[in-house]
């Protein structure tokens, strides 16, 4: 739609500007150098034991590269081949909403069921979401075979706090459930925050499947390149289902990505590169009837609406994306029930993965904005 009505996609998210040059080159290199066929089914090596460097630096989790990490198309495969493998018919998989949406489908793929546990909405003295820990632990049954997390956290820019990894540790040393770990905005995390991983806790490590993204850390979602790390007796399970979906995942992809991470330091600017972009989009929002939320991580930002009068947030969307030229995401496309009142809270999600060009013309468009659009 954005495409049809000629708008400024603030939508989807991916960048607007392409991967770092020397990224490029590397992949350019490794083509010329004949890494042009198949790569080992788990990943190549110098790749794995590239992640496995960065995990450990990063949360002091060590992983045994040959068994214990995966390189995948992407996290999306990661995810789905970590279910496929993992939950079984009649399973419960826990979800937090508001839910990346992709998890409920790869379940019911899987045979289980999604169990959603909505997090508390924003309010007028608390305009934040907000996980309530008890709720989680109350949706535990005899069923449950797995607790999806996804921090910081798509849509709403929540990170994970020390307390937070305090009642994880709680609820699973009662529950013995997997916990798989989305966290593929890792390396965005603003105001001088770190990302806290439930693998810097050794208890939560050994049942945990982390996953993450190199699309969304190189601004390369096109090249669909990820990872996923796990206990080796896990790991075993997801290669079962990752060896005959995709076999292995592109080999210049790899070995360009594994030069860049031992010659760069990319990862350690990109929480400020992308909080300037943050910043000038708050910033610019002030101007307008739309009130941002505090964004902790991720390269998105959630603005409230409410101001503009009531209305499904999807209606609000099409009528912001058509009349306006601004596309952004309606959040309660991330509930089960996207058409019930409860899933809506006038809420917008506007990605600021784009060039300060790009998110200047869509702040212009935005400020024309005065009353009546949900009308």
């Amino acid at each position: 739609m954005a495409q049809q009505c000629q708008s400024i996609n603030l939508g989807q998210g991916f960048p607007d500007y392409p991967p770092p040059d020397a990224l490029i080159q590397a992949v350019s290199d490794a083509m010329r150098q004949g890494h042009n066929q198949y790569a080992p089914m788990a990943g190549m090596p110098v790749l794995r034991e590239a992640i496995a460097s960065k995990v450990q630096t990063q949360h002091g989790q060590v992983y045994e590269s040959r068994s214990e990490i995966t390189v995948t198309a992407g996290a999306t495969e990661a995810l789905m081949s970590s279910f496929l493998a993992l939950a079984h018919p009649g399973d419960e998989i826990l979800l937090i909403d508001p839910a990346y949406d992709l998890y409920a489908p790869s379940i019911r793929l899987a045979g289980a069921s999604a169990v959603r546990i909505p997090m508390q909405a924003p309010e007028t003295n608390r305009p934040l979401f907000r996980l309530d820990w008890n709720r989680v632990e109350n949706a535990i049954t005899s069923k449950t075979r797995m607790l999806v997390l996804n921090f910081p956290h798509n849509p709403t820019g929540l990170t994970l706090k020390s307390e937070d990894l305090d009642a994880l540790e709680t609820i699973l040393s009662k529950h013995p459930i997997l916990l798989l770990s989305d966290e593929a905005y890792e390396h965005i995390v603003f105001d001088g925050q770190s990302h806290l991983s439930p693998v810097t806790r050794p208890s939560l490590a050994d049942r945990t499947i982390l996953i993450s993204s190199f699309g969304k850390t190189f601004h390369a979602t096109g090249w669909k390149v990820g990872y996923c790390c796990a206990p080796a007796d896990i790991t075993a399970e997801i290669r079962k289902v990752h060896q005959f979906t995709v076999f292995s995942v592109s080999t210049p992809m790899q070995a360009g990505i594994a030069r860049h991470l031992r010659e760069s330091d990319t990862l350690s600017e990109l929480s400020g590169f992308y909080q300037k972009k943050r910043d000038r989009l708050v910033s610019g929002l002030q101007e307008t009837v739309l009130r941002p939320l505090h964004s902790e991580g991720t390269f998105f930002l959630l603005v409230d609406t409410r101001a503009l009068g009531p209305g499904l947030e999807k209606e609000l969307a099409v009528r912001l994306t058509r009349d306006v030229g601004v596309a952004s995401i309606p959040v309660s496309a991330f509930y089960a029930e996207p058409g019930n009142p409860k899933s809506n809270h006038g809420l917008l999600r506007l990605c600021f993965a784009k060039l300060d060009a790009t998110l200047d013309q869509a702040l212009e468009r935005l400020h024309s904005i005065r009353s009546g659009l949900a009308g």
